[in-house]
């Protein structure tokens, strides 16, 4: 239509959330926004494959303003044997001790890999300067055997594994070692939270909140959230049931018969929990808990600010990022790993994708009649 204002690719047929903010564009916008052929270079915004972006040829048509929905260099920290050496390397050139809400963690390399984790970006934002240590130098095992105590509980997780795959949990370094030397991919070995604070039924479960960057670097929390619940009670003494210890929806769905048995999807939102913290005696989700999230969010992305800025680039970017924590008894936050290209609980897509649009793609690519989209985004700015 020729009132069509922007234009959008997509190139990532898999990700729930950049199907519906297609979607949106399409319904929502009518008449504003058109998709291109997924190939087309004169588009507006694209909304990539996270593996596949050809950023050295955005920003290349003259007067045409382009966004895309990653930012270049943030796997830094969405890759969990980059990020943990990345918050380590900070911390050692900030010379201020480790980050008290990450858990003690060592990358392991497996004895016969041939991988190399780079403790910067290569061509971070067009620059080449990167640091590539030697195998021996980014296997931590020594470190880690040099600390180990008798009864510290350790899991290993794999840097390439997602929905619960490749865990293994032990209180024998020893055991981990041997079967991350078995494996392809790095590993990192991370001391076990084996205090977390539980809800009924005895449940572990952790806390996925969803934050946005915008095209200006600025950090933003989405109001809602989500506490991904185990089915079945926390058993320390088990440490081969993993349904007993990890709140992974894919592998609860798959090994629990228990699935759904407590909270329909194993889905526990952030009312819900507040209701439970009050019945339990405890203080409210909103005072003692999420400004330690906002903290750690917020610290984070300072270690990688100055790699993913666009600012001096042709282009700009944005992210939607999931992280997730674990509460203890004590009611501390502890970081588990941040995800770079997040699903969304179904619950909650619609809002997020209507405040996303409004947060990050509207300030830049104005609506016709702003007025007529005057929309209350959920996502609250926590670095200004």
């Amino acid at each position: 239509m020729a009132n069509e204002k922007y234009t959008f690719i997509c190139r990532d047929a898999n990700s729930s959330v950049y199907t519906a903010l297609e979607q949106y564009l399409l319904t929502n916008r009518k008449g504003q926004w058109r998709k291109l052929q997924s190939d087309s270079i004169r588009f507006n915004l694209m909304m990539g494959d996270r593996n596949k972006l050809p950023y050295t040829r955005i920003g290349q048509k003259p007067g045409l303003q382009q966004l895309v929905n990653y930012y270049r260099g943030s796997e830094v920290i969405c890759k969990k044997a980059q990020m943990i050496r990345e918050l380590k390397k900070y911390c050692v050139y900030q010379d201020i001790p480790l980050f008290p809400w990450l858990p003690p963690s060592y990358v392991i390399i497996p004895a016969h890999s041939t991988e190399i984790i780079h403790s910067t970006a290569d061509e971070v934002n067009g620059c080449e300067n990167f640091i590539s240590m030697s195998k021996q130098q980014k296997d931590e095992r020594e470190e880690l055997l040099e600390l180990i105590q008798s009864d510290d509980i350790w899991i290993a997780k794999s840097s390439a594994g997602s929905k619960g795959d490749d865990i293994m949990i032990s209180n024998e370094v020893e055991e981990l070692i041997q079967y991350i030397d078995n494996q392809k991919h790095a590993y990192i070995i991370q001391k076990y939270i084996n205090n977390p604070f539980l809800l009924n039924h005895q449940r572990k479960f952790d806390i996925r909140c969803w934050i946005l960057v915008d095209s200006m670097c600025s950090i933003y929390l989405f109001k809602d959230g989500v506490l991904r619940t185990s089915s079945e009670p926390y058993n320390p003494n088990n440490l081969t049931d993993l349904t007993s210890h990890l709140t992974n929806h894919c592998l609860q769905k798959q090994r629990s018969p228990n699935f759904g048995m407590y909270e329909d999807g194993n889905e526990m939102f952030y009312d819900q929990f507040n209701e439970y913290l009050t019945s339990c005696g405890k203080e409210c989700f909103e005072h003692s808990i999420l400004p330690q999230i906002k903290d750690i969010i917020v610290t984070c992305f300072k270690v990688i600010k100055e790699r993913i800025d666009t600012t001096y680039l042709n282009y700009s970017s944005f992210q939607l990022f999931g992280f997730d924590f674990i509460l203890d008894e004590n009611f501390k936050v502890w970081l588990l790993e941040i995800n770079g290209a997040p699903a969304c609980a179904q619950k909650l897509l619609p809002n997020l994708i209507e405040s996303l649009v409004a947060t990050a793609i509207d300030p830049l690519f104005p609506p016709v009649n702003s007025s007529s989209y005057n929309i209350s985004s959920s996502f609250e700015n926590i670095d200004s």
